[in-house]
């Protein structure tokens, strides 16, 4: 637990684009470890251990089930008895300030999720996606930083060649910083490693770039702003792509720096990331995990230290 002076912090994980399933089952409620957890209960632990005292899901009505049968109810009974709570918001592709263009059956990406727990949230939060691990320390980074009641907003950035999946191509967002704040962040696509190097669409990039992996921290103020541009974002984005068309947070974040309207403190680390992107992600996601709880990182009965 952290030493920062105890503060109300939410995570808020972005678990409604979930529905993209291979084999069987939904990918990311897929088992990492012998006792059937999965990535999200290793987020959840890790951001507890931090100080986080309240976990939000955004899920979908159509998965509700499945999602509480696999994580949300144990995560229930795990939180009540260390006094975390437990809630859940729901993206609704309605739910939007305008009119859904017909055809449309596609989410309007995370910037939309987060908006659907603004009822939920009167604290600092953090936003994490549902099917990425991250590792400890950027949890304590984020949690500690938004402690410290800054008028700023932060990114956890990682080095993007550790970032990467053996199994084909991710988007990550490039990102530079000027003293430790993030001056810009360009959501790139079709990132491949290639050996110890990287490219995307056969341009080369530096493995040591720091990269966003839609891990932030927002203070309660941000949720305005980002309702704000998520009216813009329909007024004059949807039209040239009206079936696909996302509203993104990383992108609206690149804008609100191109204008200074926000401050974002970029918190390096060097964690090195997994995730299911692939079905054959699994087996080495399974093997990272086992080999943790073999080195004591985590336990067997992974919310016995807590």
């Amino acid at each position: 637990m952290s030493d920062i002076k105890k503060t109300d912090t939410s995570l808020v994980i972005m678990a409604a684009g979930i529905g993209s399933r291979f084999g069987t089952g939904i990918k990311q409620l897929a088992r990492v470890d012998e006792n059937d957890h999965i990535i999200m209960d290793y987020s959840v632990h890790d951001a507890i251990e931090a100080g986080f005292n309240k976990i939000i899901f955004i899920i979908r009505k159509d998965i509700e089930a499945e999602f509480k049968e696999v994580i949300g109810n144990r995560i229930e009974k795990v939180c009540s008895n260390l006094g975390v709570k437990v809630e859940y918001a729901f993206q609704e592709i309605n739910n939007v300030p305008g009119q859904v263009p017909e055809g449309r059956n596609k989410p309007w990406g995370t910037g939309q999720a987060v908006l659907a727990a603004k009822e939920l949230i009167d604290e600092p939060f953090a936003v994490i996606n549902a099917d990425d691990y991250y590792g400890k320390e950027p949890f304590g980074l984020v949690h500690d930083f938004l402690c410290q009641g800054k008028n700023e907003l932060c990114m956890a950035g990682f080095v993007l060649k550790n970032t990467l999946s053996d199994n084909g191509e991710v988007t990550r967002g490039i990102c530079t910083t000027d003293n430790g704040y993030l001056t810009s962040i360009n959501e790139t696509k079709k990132i491949r490693k290639t050996g110890d190097e990287a490219f995307a669409d056969g341009v080369k990039l530096d493995p040591d770039s720091m990269v966003s992996m839609n891990m932030w921290g927002f203070d309660r103020n941000f949720l305005d702003k980002l309702e704000n541009g998520f009216v813009e974002f329909m007024q004059t984005k949807v039209d040239a792509d009206p079936l696909k068309a996302e509203y993104l947070i990383p992108v609206y974040v690149g804008q609100l720096l191109e204008t200074q309207d926000v401050k974002v403190r970029a918190l390096k680390t060097d964690e090195i990331w997994c995730g299911m992107t692939y079905k054959e992600d699994i087996p080495q996601v399974a093997e990272r995990f086992e080999l943790m709880i073999a080195e004591g990182k985590y336990k067997e009965n992974l919310y016995s230290d807590l």
